[in-house]
Order: structure tokens, then sequence, then C-alpha cells
């Protein structure tokens, strides 16, 4: 089995048609991979009625304050998910930091790509608190 056939092809996501062909565009390899840790990560566990054990449970973690035990509880929830649904990779880190006042957090998560031995990092951002677009300044009521 060569190194494209292993870290596989498969619907870009969110799904999105290319205007030139007309057909479904498709990530390859790393952005694949990538895309899948996404995926996981934003899917909440139980929401796939055919795979109702898919996904994260980073819902459980909304509206939590953020200290050592709950940073600990979502680093372990993080690598678990990564472990059982990506067999392509090995987590080799997992930090947090927390961004906008701590309303959210961002995973760092490193990997090695079993398959070619090369070490990747990705970003995914977390949010704590539902609305967090919401503005804070006061409005005038009508």
């Amino acid at each position: 089995m060569h190194g494209s056939s292993f870290l596989g092809t498969g619907w870009s996501f969110p799904p999105a048609f290319d205007r030139a062909s007309d057909r479904l565009r498709m990530v390859s390899g790393e952005s694949n991979i990538k895309q899948s840790i996404d995926l996981l990560l934003r899917t909440s566990v139980g929401s796939r009625c055919l795979l109702p054990a898919f996904g994260c449970a980073l819902n459980q973690y909304i509206f939590r304050q953020v200290d050592a035990t709950v940073r600990a509880e979502i680093i372990a929830t993080v690598k678990q998910t990564l472990l059982d649904y990506e067999p392509r990779i090995i987590v080799e880190r997992t930090d947090i930091r927390e961004v906008d006042g701590g309303a959210m957090i961002e995973l760092g998560i490193g990997y090695l790509v079993k398959q070619t031995n090369t070490r990747h990092n990705h970003v995914f951002p977390f949010s704590l608190v539902e609305g967090t677009n919401l503005s804070t300044a006061s409005r005038a009521l009508p």
C-alpha cells in the first residue's frame, strides 16, 4: 500500500462543488487528515444515528471555567477521540491556549502521520461561550 491510498481521498469539508468541472471537490493526503480532525472535533457524540459514538464530547465543556482540571479533561477527550477515530496519526502533544478573555480556547495538536513519518501541527478553535460574536456594548432600547 503506498502513501496516498493510506492517507486517503475524500469530500472536502464542508462539501463544495468545483464550478469548472461541476464535480464535488475532493481533498487528499495531509489535507484530508486535517479536515478529518476538524470534522471529528466539531461533531458531537450521539449526533450521527448510524455512528452514535463518532465525534468528540467537547460540548460538555461549554460554559465551564477553564482551570487545570478542565484543561486536563479537554486534552484527554481530544486525545482519546483522535486515538479512536483517526488511525493515520499519532498524537504527540496537545495544548490549550485561552483567547478572547477565556471565551474561546485554541487546541494545539501536534501529530505524526504514520505512513509518511512527517510531523504536523493543527490548531482547532473551540468556543466555550455560545454567542461570542455578540457585542457587549450597551444598546439603546427603542
